[in-house]
């Protein structure tokens, strides 16, 4: 684009860098080599650059080095393999974000706090976004002001940590000092005028006698809502853009030693999401819309309240003869409601009530861990062999609970029908039942489902010469809904100098599925090229589901290749180079929406009406992704002033391996109609293979002088396709490259830290969509852009640290 901020590529490109480094102080980068790191290696001693994976350390000052105050944009800025879109008018999606690394479903990263696993949301993304069809850890229920450092593991780790870690291990480390803490406030708002917002966040260390320490930390903040629909007939009549939030967060992280050679721990948080998002308008014309409620049509919108709890208390010790114990337990719960606003249900007549209860989710897990390792001298090695084995039952429940009977009704009731121009054809039509935009869940759809696993795991590693580290892991697991299975992890580093090292791994992984993808059922209101459809999304069980080839789901199975090069060759210089292949067999995803003739077989044969089609989960993918991560770093030192450059840079594509043929039952139901249905269409098949950017680049540079520092990063998001239904490919549109820049001037007063900043400062946007262009339904963006759609985003800063 004609303003790509080269200038300060140029500035920052004498050394490759790493998000490991972004933003920090020049002192604190070169201590970072030398960070333990407790992710993807259970030794007590490794360091960030003796790892046999790729990981990154992503630092507090990174994390808010930008106006975000969100968790998962923050990383998605420091990390160039991950994607973190902000998709808009696609349901409970709006409220819980889905954030993909290396290309991949959601859900195919585990994440963990302090080690142990997070657990996932209880929302299952439907409509239309990256991510579809997943149910992934919420990343922004967890404040950031608590956070010590982010450890990113790019590399398959199921061998080591079980189900999910496919894609890589995200693990948040909460602070844990027995003193000292800080207070940051922002304010800000889009240059178009919109999107204002405000955040408050602080924590605090104290002592707990001379063995421990309880550190706290709380966020809470407001976020306006942005819209950049445009104008049908000169009137703004659909909203666009990010929902109005209030969000608050606590946390808190303790330990307590009474004795040597053991600790009690607990670390836990609470968050609370207060969301309200929209839906499409409803013109007047509308067969949805009842003129006596809504004269000028409606903006339907819903409420989502996502709340969220995590607790973890356990010991850790070691024993006369040197064995370390690890024994915990670890509880969490999301609980996500949906309230429907401004709306109504047409089948309820002129005396519907205009919002409804719709229903909620909820997920729990709990999981008993018992780790236990020892480091043993063994003669032929020249270091000593550490040997790690443990146990784990996890318990995992998902609850379904149905809305208001209003909420879901469908009368029956006949209305005179409307034609596109909203004039009357002179026919009767059923009218379509339950809450316009979201019909509530239904008793039949409602629910409470559960399964327990059990795991052991053996874990080897051991610095075999100077130069040579090995490690191996085995981890067996037992799942009551679909059975057992086994996973591995061979790894290796070999350091040809002390500036040039080789490292490879090689293993292979599973992902069960969530029971959120077995078990959630509803009808929510899909765009389908610019067109509305209801669609219902069946569990895998429902008797229509099954006529329409649903199939029982089996886990996910991967294999994962990685081959890297790190590079030390003067001071001040670190390069990574990581390429990575991995194959998943039997993925799990939402099939495409079959429409058609199917609305009314399900209308004619099950009873269903009022909907044009239906979906439901299915194996019946295999996909390969291949790519590579570079990174790496540089700094200058002059006399007066210091300058930090850092860069990464992703390249992957995903390909489909394997489509299932249709199953009998689907093929009968196309037969019978005389039509083509596909579970996974070219529509799907784009969204994984094209949806996310081929590539992405950036590049920071972070001048400091005595207190005043500025802090600058561009950033290149690759191009992306969107696909239409078309086979032809006529609704196909490519989303062009786009270069953003994010500024930040800082300086310090004693203790005082004042920001004033800009975050996509060019003001840059993605390219307008093409499908539906002057349409009352348009929607100018993808909300498949990386870097959302809202434009430039100006805040201001006032920290404080005691």
């Amino acid at each position: 684009m004609p303003r790509t901020p080269l200038f300060l590529a140029l500035l920052a490109a004498a050394g490759a860098t790493s998000p490991v480094f972004a933003q920090q102080a020049p002192e604190e980068r070169a201590r970072t080599l030398d960070t333990l790191i407790v992710t993807g290696t259970r030794t007590a001693d490794r360091t960030v650059a003796e790892s046999q994976s790729p990981i990154d350390i992503i630092t507090p000052e990174a994390l808010q080095a930008t106006g975000t105050t969100e968790l998962a944009t923050a990383l998605s800025r420091a990390v160039p393999s991950l994607n973190f879109p902000r998709p808009a008018i696609t349901d409970g999606t709006d409220a819980v974000r889905p954030a993909q690394l290396r290309g991949l479903a959601p859900d195919q990263v585990l994440v963990l706090v302090n080690g142990k696993r997070r657990h996932a949301t209880a929302l299952i993304n439907l409509n239309g976004s990256q991510g579809r069809g997943s149910s992934p850890v919420d990343l922004n229920a967890i404040p950031v002001s608590a956070i010590d450092r982010v450890e990113v593991l790019r590399d398959g780790a199921a061998a080591q940590y079980g189900s999910d870690a496919i894609a890589g291990v995200i693990n948040v480390v909460l602070k844990g000092s027995a003193r000292g803490g800080s207070v940051l406030g922002s304010y800000g708002k889009m240059s178009a005028g919109d999107g204002e917002q405000w955040n408050l966040g602080a924590d605090t260390g104290i002592a707990l006698g001379e063995g421990g320490f309880l550190h706290l930390a709380a966020q809470g903040g407001h976020q306006d809502n942005t819209n950049r629909a445009k104008p049908y007939n000169g009137v703004v009549e659909q909203r666009y853009g990010d929902p109005e939030v209030d969000a608050g967060a606590f946390s808190y992280n303790a330990e307590y030693s009474p004795a040597e050679g053991i600790t009690f721990y607990s670390f836990g948080s609470y968050s609370e999401r207060d969301v309200l998002s929209n839906g499409y308008f409803r013109w007047r014309g509308d067969n949805r819309n009842n003129i006596a409620i809504y004269p000028d049509g409606f903006l339907p919108q819903i409420h989502n309240v996502s709340e969220d709890r995590a607790f973890v208390a356990g010991m850790r010790g070691f024993t006369a003869s040197d064995w370390n114990i690890d024994l915990s337990f670890n509880h969490g719960l999301n609980h996500l409601t949906f309230d429907i606003e401004n709306t109504h249900n047409r089948s309820l007549g002129d005396a519907s009530p205009t919002q409804f209860y719709a229903g909620a989710l909820e997920t729990t897990q709990n999981v008993l861990n018992l780790d236990i390792n020892k480091a043993f001298d063994v003669g032929w090695l020249a270091y000593p062999l550490n040997v790690a084995f443990g146990a784990e039952w996890r318990g995992e429940k998902f609850n379904l609970s149905p809305g208001e009977p209003g909420s879901y009704a469908d009368t029956g009731l006949m209305i005179p029908e409307r034609d596109g121009n909203g004039e009357f054809t002179g026919r009767m039509i059923r009218a379509a039942g339950g809450a316009q935009v979201f019909a509530g869940f239904k008793p039949v759809d409602a629910g409470y489902f559960n399964r327990e696993s059990y795991s052991i795991y053996l874990d080897l590693e051991a610095d075999v010469t100077d130069r040579l580290s090995l490690g191996l892991a085995a981890r067996g697991e037992d799942y009551s809904d679909f059975g057992s299975t086994s996973t591995g992890k061979l790894s290796a580093r070999y350091a040809f100098t002390d500036a040039v090292a080789l490292r490879a791994t090689a293993s292979t992984g599973f992902r069960a599925p969530s029971l959120q993808q077995q078990y959630f059922q509803s009808t929510a209101t899909n765009f389908i090229d610019g067109v509305p459809f209801d669609i219902v999304t069946f569990r895998v069980t429902n008797p229509a589901a099954i006529a329409l080839g649903a199939e029982p789901l089996r886990p996910e199975e991967s294999t994962n290749l990685g081959l890297g090069l790190v590079m030390q060759p003067i001071e001040n210089l670190y390069v990574t180079v990581d390429a990575y292949r991995i194959d998943i067999d039997d993925r799990v995803y939402l099939s495409e929406n079959l429409t058609g003739p199917v609305g009314d077989y399900l209308a004619t044969e099950h009873g269903i009406f009022g909907v044009q089609g239906g979906r439901y989960f299915t194996n019946a993918l295999d996909t390969r992704t291949r790519g590579i991560d570079i990174v790496g770093s540089y700094r200058w030192a002059f006399d007066t002033s210091n300058l930090a450059a850092t860069a990464g840079y992703n390249r992957n594509k995903t390909t489909i391996s394997r489509i299932a043929p249709n199953p009998p039952a689907l093929e009968a139901v196309a037969e019978e109609y005389g039509v083509v249905l596909n579970r996974i269409g070219r529509v799907e098949q784009g969204r994984i293979t094209e949806g996310t950017p081929r590539d992405r680049l950036f590049v920071n540079g972070i001048w400091t002088l005595g207190d005043f520092s500025i802090d600058a990063t561009t950033t290149r998001w690759g191009e992306f396709t969107n696909f239409g239904t078309a086979a032809d490919g006529s609704g196909d549109q490519t989303y062009g490259a786009e270069w953003t820049l994010d500024l930040a001037f800082n300086y310090r007063l004693d203790a005082w830290t004042f920001t004033i900043g800009g975050d996509n400062v060019l003001d840059a946007y993605p390219d307008q969509s093409v499908a539906g262009a002057g349409g009352r339904a348009y929607l100018p963006y993808s909300t498949q852009s990386p870097f959302g759609f809202n434009g430039a985003f100006v805040y201001g800063k006032i920290g404080y640290r005691w």
